[in-house]
């Protein structure tokens, strides 16, 4: 019992959810710290951090605890505005319960948002996020919370991919990708024309460890325009030059690069100078 106890890597938090969908109660299952469950390993391009498998707690995937949903209705959020749905949205988020549960399940097969949560539960509750933030007004920043989530989403589809090869997880992620592509642009476009800020995003991630703030959002612009934007040539080349613009703008803004989280600034580096040789070859 006591090395069963010693072995948990999550507990079930002491706070209580009431859903604004359904009015279901219930306690979400977090994550434990400490003990050597978590062993920090390299950062991606896409500024996600890997973790090394415990020999004592196995693989943990710290993404999969992230969101809030409801385990009745799956309607989910982030935490600071799980319980803050209301009006239009809420309405909307009720008419939509059938269908986000039957597509959930389309994806997934069926899954328990009471028990403790595996990686599929953590992909769809990613995907539930994206898609549960289209019911919020503009005062919640949606656009960058819902490319945020995709993102999150991507990475969790690629750990399934690994387990489960054959299960076309690999193509999710690509579609993921593709889709925090065009949130995140959409993001900055809609918050430099008044039309949506982004001043109720808390932390702008995009990973649990660390927030890279503005400016990683403006990294992950360029980096996923680069990856996966346009691939026609002359529609491609725009978008580099404008990838490049952006990626530039951390360079130049607020704080001395000295003070900046290194990093960034050494990824922002790199995909600077990859853009600069893919746009110098293409005038060859």
């Amino acid at each position: 019992m006591d090395e069963e106890k010693e072995l948990k890597v999550s507990f079930l938090s002491k706070k209580e959810y009431e859903c604004p969908v359904c009015g279901a109660r219930f306690r979400k299952e977090e994550l434990l710290s400490g003990g050597g469950r978590l062993i920090a390993g390299p950062m991606t391009d896409e500024l996600h951090r890997l973790y090394e498998p415990s020999a004592k707690y196995g693989e943990i995937f710290p993404l999969v605890y992230q969101a809030v949903v409801c385990p009745e209705c799956w309607f989910a959020a982030m935490d600071q505005d799980f319980m803050e749905l209301g009006g239009a949205g809420l309405a909307s988020a009720q008419d939509d319960r059938e269908g986000r549960v039957k597509d959930v399940k389309l994806l997934f097969g069926p899954l328990d948002f009471s028990s403790p949560r595996g990686l599929a539960e953590g992909a769809a509750s990613q995907y539930l996020v994206t898609r549960c933030y289209g019911y919020f007004d503009k005062n919640f920043s949606p656009t960058i919370k819902r490319g945020l989530s995709s993102l999150r989403a991507a990475w969790l589809f690629d750990d399934l991919a690994k387990k489960s090869p054959r299960q076309h997880y690999d193509w999710l992620a690509l579609l993921f990708r593709r889709k925090a592509q065009f949130l995140y642009n959409e993001a900055i476009r809609l918050e430099q024309s008044g039309k949506e800020t982004l001043s109720a995003m808390k932390s702008f991630g995009p990973d649990t460890d660390k927030n890279y703030a503005y400016e990683g959002v403006l990294y992950l612009c360029a980096y996923l325009r680069f990856k996966y934007g346009p691939s026609e040539p002359v529609q491609r080349r725009l978008s580099l030059e404008d990838a490049r613009r952006t990626i530039a703008k951390i360079f130049g803004m607020g704080k001395s690069s000295r003070e900046k989280p290194g990093p960034l600034l050494d990824h922002a580096r790199q995909i600077y100078d990859t853009i600069n040789k893919e746009l110098n070859e293409s005038d060859i």
